[in-house]
């Protein structure tokens, strides 16, 4: 299969795939709340509230940008259809075609959106692995991935609906910056050729009782303060909570029933 196509086939077979692993029609929202992969209650469960509109800041989504791939030894490479995103942005017609309408002005169509694992509620990815490579944390919610675990059959991303997950086609440590000793800019793990990866909320970060690495970047930005709110939604008094009972936010993809938990300011 050519490089041009294979990008453009995940994202066509992703709503399919979504059905089938339903167990039924793309039209059928919700999936079971019986199914026991991935699909039950967490007993705490981290969000993310981005504004949209001081997320629009050029140097805002470069912080993201940058601080996640110092954080996760990401590799730099410039082919977009090879290219390893973990957060980055895409023009609003494309994150919420379900809130398109003619009315809306060019600026509003075309304005960038950050975008990053919706770490949902009822995650497709994770009924689909074979391997369960991937799976729901039932402690705080999190879809995780293991990478040694992964075969590089990529259900996981015909799965998804929103196209959070990357492909290594190559040794992604050749485009890991390194210093003069070698040495990566992080101790997060490097990957191998033929495994997918995607954002994790910074797990291991949440784990030392730090932020997300996107999150603390973006808000040291001047004018760029509370671009992103990180937190517990089983918390009623945390700061997401605050903000999604006060504030008008949207999410991607209602309709699908996934459940992101990735929140937007609008």
């Amino acid at each position: 299969m050519e490089k041009k196509s294979r990008r453009t086939f995940l994202k066509e077979t992703a709503g399919a795939a979504l059905g089938l692993s339903c167990g039924g029609s793309i039209l059928t929202t919700a999936c079971s709340a019986g199914d026991s992969h991935g699909e039950e209650e967490a007993e705490s469960q981290w969000a993310m509230v981005v504004d949209m509109e001081k997320a629009k800041l050029p140097a805002v989504r470069e912080a993201c940008y940058e601080a996640c791939i110092q954080a996760h030894n990401i590799p730099r490479i410039e082919d977009p259809e090879e290219k390893i995103r973990w957060i980055w942005d895409e023009a609003y017609r494309d994150v919420f075609p379900d809130q398109v309408h003619e009315q809306l002005p060019a600026s509003i169509l075309e304005a960038p959106v950050l975008v990053m694992c919706n770490h949902c509620t009822n995650p497709p990815c994770v009924r689909v692995c074979p391997t369960q490579a991937t799976w729901k944390r039932d402690e705080d919610g999190l879809v995780m991935m293991d990478m040694h675990r992964c075969i590089g059959c990529r259900y996981c991303m015909a799965a998804c609906p929103y196209g959070s997950r990357s492909f290594n086609w190559r040794d992604p440590r050749e485009f890991i910056d390194q210093d003069a000793n070698g040495n990566f800019p992080s101790e997060y793990p490097t990957r191998t050729r033929g495994v997918v990866e995607k954002c994790n909320f910074c797990a291991e970060r949440l784990r030392d009782g730090l932020q997300p690495a996107c999150v603390e970047a973006a808000n040291q930005i001047p004018g760029g303060e509370g671009s992103m709110t990180f937190g517990n939604l089983a918390d009623p008094d945390s700061e997401v909570n605050q903000i999604l009972s006060s504030q008008r936010t949207i999410t991607r993809r209602v309709a699908l029933g996934t459940g992101p938990n990735v929140f937007y300011v609008v």
